[in-house]
């Protein structure tokens, strides 16, 4: 599935996010916050703003995508519980919240927004992170 060239990463989570590869259908990123292994799936299609924008066969491969990602970011933090979301009330573009959450979280069990400022990752500790979940969900 190639991405239309009119498609781009809106400026907001280009911002938020360190992008770590491109599974068929979605940009994956990092969310810039240590308080949470937090993780956004993007599809890379334009002018989408929700998942019933994409035709059925992109909802499936969404669907895989979130699976896939979603299992990988479990298997990593061994996490007591994700949360998947696709809210878009600040960013209008389509994206997919994968948060693994734990029982010692600052937010837990009230959802992670505005709870915290978001805390900066150490970068060998967020490398390692990418590192293990790119060959968890295939992207090297």
């Amino acid at each position: 599935m190639a991405a239309p060239s009119s498609w781009s990463l809106h400026e907001q989570l280009q911002q938020d996010t360190i992008d770590i590869g491109d599974l068929p259908l979605s940009r994956v990123l990092v969310v810039k916050d240590a308080h949470y292994p937090w993780l956004m799936l993007v599809p890379r299609r334009a002018d989408t703003t929700e998942i019933i924008d994409l035709d059925e066969v992109a909802q499936g491969q969404l669907m895989t995508e979130i699976n896939r990602v979603g299992r990988a970011l479990k298997e990593i933090t061994k996490c007591d519980k994700l949360n998947v979301a696709a809210l878009g009330n600040m960013v209008p573009q389509l994206h997919v919240h994968i948060i693994a959450r734990r029982k010692t979280d600052a937010a837990w069990p009230r959802p992670i927004w505005g709870v915290m400022p978001p805390l900066a990752h150490d970068a060998a500790e967020v490398q390692r992170f990418i590192s293990e979940l790119r060959r968890k969900i295939w992207l090297g």
